[in-house]
């Protein structure tokens, strides 16, 4: 483990300071686009301005003979376009495949200076995140960047999971996490094939009644642990939570209930996979009206953020000023971006 006074040092010279605080930035939903496919390359300009991150993916999803091509497209398409406010990413092959290391030395020099974040698949260490931060500082340096590029950790292994706290640490490069359910579900042995979401099979059952009818079976979240752990360990260290993918593209209902659940427990965004789930992850990773309304109530009543009030029948104090300051600082970013929402929350 580096020193504290080394810490924020650049690990080549030449290379840019690292961040010292995350840039704020609005991130509902990260938008995933194959690059190797030119009619969807072409629907990029129009992706910016719905988006808060476009996301070319070059890992899993794409097959092993079309890698290049989405490398190559992803270079392409971010030079083709002025992103503005609107984060541009990448996910990256997994460290120990043959394309890894062809996708950094050949994005980074290219169009490194518009990469926002890199998407690391599969880490299981901090080691992972070592390798790539000490690669990412000697592309910077040799590209004459002025930024650094961030890193973003995928947990899709049991290791990864054991490790989320390391993970976390690991780095001043470190954006976030997002939850890799699928991968992390064969990593674990457990018996599912869904990407993400409940399962009918993962329930709790209601007391038996003396009438003998049925028992109720109440469907519980496979994932609540993990995204629990990711959250705890991101917040830590000053970094992003995120749900992954949710696979059913054709349960709207259920992706909405999971991307809310994450929510509550802390995540500031989801993958979007379908342009269908891009509005799922808009409506629910932007806080409820009346939520903003009641929190800048207390706000209003507390400005100093110490004793206590009653507001509409409800004590409200020091801790919940602080829960109130969290609905609010969201609000206002979104406002930021969408001026629809700005108006309804009247920011």
């Amino acid at each position: 483990m580096k020193t504290p006074s080394a810490f924020y040092q650049p690990l080549a010279i030449g290379a840019p300071l690292p961040f010292r605080e995350l840039p704020i930035s609005l991130e509902r939903m990260i938008h995933f686009v194959p690059p190797h496919v030119e009619k969807m390359r072409a629907k990029v300009p129009d992706l910016i301005n719905k988006v808060d991150v476009v996301l070319g993916n070059l890992e899993d999803a794409i097959p092993a003979d079309a890698k290049t091509d989405a490398r190559n497209g992803f270079i392409q398409l971010a030079k083709d376009n002025d992103f503005g406010s609107t984060g541009l990413w990448t996910r990256v092959n997994c460290l120990n495949s043959p394309w890894f290391l062809d996708d950094l030395l050949k994005i980074v020099p290219a169009v490194g200076d518009k990469l926002d974040v890199v998407m690391l698949p599969k880490v299981e260490g901090p080691w992972d995140v070592h390798y790539l931060d000490q690669l990412l500082a000697q592309l910077e340096a040799k590209s004459g960047l002025a930024r650094p590029i961030m890193i973003h950790a995928i947990l899709e292994t049991a290791e990864g999971v054991k490790n989320v706290e390391a993970i976390a640490a690991a780095s001043p490069r470190m954006h976030g996490m997002s939850l890799g359910p699928a991968d992390l579900a064969a990593s674990r042995g457990m018996k599912t094939t869904r990407v993400g979401g409940g399962h009918p099979d993962y329930a709790v059952l209601a007391d038996p009644e003396e009438t003998g009818n049925a028992r109720t079976a109440y469907q519980q979240d496979l994932w609540h642990y993990t995204v629990g752990k990711m959250v705890d360990a991101c917040l830590s260290y000053g970094l992003k939570p995120f749900y992954g993918p949710f696979g059913d593209f054709s349960d709207a209902q259920a992706c909405e209930s999971q991307f809310r659940n994450a929510f509550l427990m802390g995540c500031l965004g989801a993958w979007s996979l379908h342009p269908t789930q891009i509005d799922i992850a808009k409506k629910v990773f932007s806080p409820d009206p009346a939520e903003v309304a009641f929190a800048k109530k207390i706000l209003d009543a507390m400005p100093d953020g110490t004793g206590a009030v009653m507001i509409d029948g409800k004590m409200q104090d020091d801790a919940t000023w602080k829960q109130a300051k969290v609905i609010v600082d969201l609000a206002e970013l979104v406002s930021s971006k969408d001026s629809e929402l700005a108006e309804i929350y009247g920011l």
